[in-house]
């Protein structure tokens, strides 16, 4: 791809603000933000009150700790000088899951260190490190352009309870709907599919998730002088999971595919150039086979199908040895992941009438459903996709490819309240073990990250301008 001047602007300017970048995002890292441990909720708000004041040192004119009921979220704004720019609203995290050198570190989690081209530290890759390439990128951006502002309205949300559920989150979104309207949102908590496969990812799936309570006698009694006579809700828990998929793996709710987004023979084809091992996969997922739903491969099926999954079942006596009764309950775990067109409340609502139409007389039942997620997908044609697209291609200097995620995120709240696309922009690879011990990013693709975020502004703007 042909280099110009602004690329070697870009470049110059990152690489002379390399170190003080990295030193940065050092001191942000030792900062020990874990929203799930309620001792670390001082440092949750250290790690905001950092942000903000780092944000502004940056040039964003607007920093603030937004508060919540739970840990604080960061909110800045950078408003271009051009009225009609597209208004961009960037999401990510500032808080991390927990850490212990016990757990298998190598080094303290918490005092960065760098060795061979890496930064390992929590937080490093998930989430700290990719939320904080766009604070360069956009000092590059400015760099290249020559102007004061960005070439869009730029916005950044970024909250500190993703790690610990995100259980205030739609409320904030919600409560500051009107400064974080945006025309399009992009979620920087992803990442590519390999370290030499730079991709793009354009969806996420949705979630539902129901505990099943199934009761019948008052309490265990004799399965000789009762069993055989009377409903064993062990027995039915056993039948509605047994029910739960048709022969061909398919859900066998009735309603459920209603409204799926089926796959087109250009996404079925995109998915296919990727270099999967179905292999390697396996080992990651430490099992031993594949399988699902017949018809589609494995990466179709964990990225663009919808599935019911049984998390736990139980019931009865669990104790050593044999015990002769008809349990007095019986109990079920069952999660779907959801693809766009689906509805959540929906689903819901089949999944009580699926259950209630299987649950005999004599057994009595209750159902209770999680707050769901909705399911994000990016259309492939979508201008500010291009954008992304072309600005990570210019900085990877190679062709970009399309994946999915088959997990849910609180992107997707921003996708319902804001009623504005989501696209993700991640330079994390599989191997920066989010969640695990030796968590760590690759400094040369958080570079990238910082590349591509400085030419996206403005690719953005010269090639996009959404309708009022």
């Amino acid at each position: 791809m042909s280099e110009t001047p602004a690329d070697n602007v870009v470049r110059t300017y990152i690489d002379a603000h390399r170190g003080a970048f990295l030193d940065d995002l050092a001191e942000w890292l030792r900062i020990p933000s874990v929203s799930a441990q309620p001792e670390h909720a001082d440092d949750v708000r250290r790690s905001a009150e950092w942000l903000a004041a780092h944000l502004a040192k940056t040039g964003f004119p607007v920093a603030e700790v937004w508060e919540t009921p739970g840990a604080p979220a960061v909110f800045a704004e950078w408003p271009s000088d051009d009225p009609g720019a597209p208004t961009v609203l960037v999401y990510g995290h500032h808080d991390v899951q927990p850490a212990e050198l016990a757990d298998g570190w190598h080094t303290e989690p918490f005092e960065p260190v760098v060795k061979d081209g890496r930064m390992y530290a929590r937080g490093a890759a998930d989430d700290k490190g990719q939320v904080f390439f766009h604070t360069l990128g956009v000092r590059a951006h400015l760099a290249a352009t020559g102007a004061d502002a960005p070439a869009v309205h730029l916005k950044l949300l970024v909250e500190g309870e993703e790690e610990s559920g995100s259980a205030h989150f739609r409320a904030l979104v919600e409560r500051e709907a009107a400064r974080l309207a945006a025309d399009v949102v992009i979620v920087s908590d992803t990442g590519m599919w390999s370290e030499t496969t730079p991709t793009v990812c354009t969806g996420m799936r949705g979630v539902a998730d129901c505990e099943i309570d199934l009761h019948g006698p008052d309490q265990d009694i004799h399965s000789g002088a009762f069993g055989g006579a009377v409903p064993n809700p062990a027995t039915v828990a056993a039948r509605l999971v047994a029910a739960l998929h048709d022969a061909d793996e398919k859900v066998a709710i009735p309603g459920f595919y209603d409204n799926v987004a089926e796959l087109t023979d250009e996404e079925r084809q995109l998915i296919a150039e990727l270099p999967f091992d179905e292999d390697e996969w396996l080992r990651t997922a430490k099992s031993h086979a594949a399988a699902g739903e017949k018809g589609y491969s494995t990466l179709e099926r964990v990225w663009a199908r919808p599935t019911a999954e049984v998390n736990g079942i139980g019931g009865g006596y669990q104790g050593p040895g044999g015990k002769t009764i008809v349990p007095a309950s019986a109990h079920l775990k069952l999660s779907f992941r959801l693809v766009s067109g689906q509805d959540p409340y929906e689903i819901e609502a089949a999944v009580r009438d699926w259950v209630a139409a299987r649950v005999p007389d004599g057994i009595r039942h209750s159902l209770v459903f999680g707050a769901p997620t909705r399911p994000c997908l990016t259309p492939l044609d979508h201008p500010a996709l291009r954008s992304v697209v072309r600005a990570m291609e210019r900085a990877f200097g190679e062709k970009v490819r399309f994946t999915r995620e088959g997990g849910s995120g609180p992107a997707a709240d921003l996708q319902d309240v804001l009623d504005a696309p989501v696209l993700f922009l991640g330079i994390s690879v599989p191997s920066d073990g989010w969640h695990a011990p030796n968590e760590k990013v690759e400094l040369d693709l958080l570079l990238k990250g910082v590349e591509t975020a400085a030419h996206l502004w403005t690719d953005l703007a010269a090639h996009w301008r959404p309708t009022a």
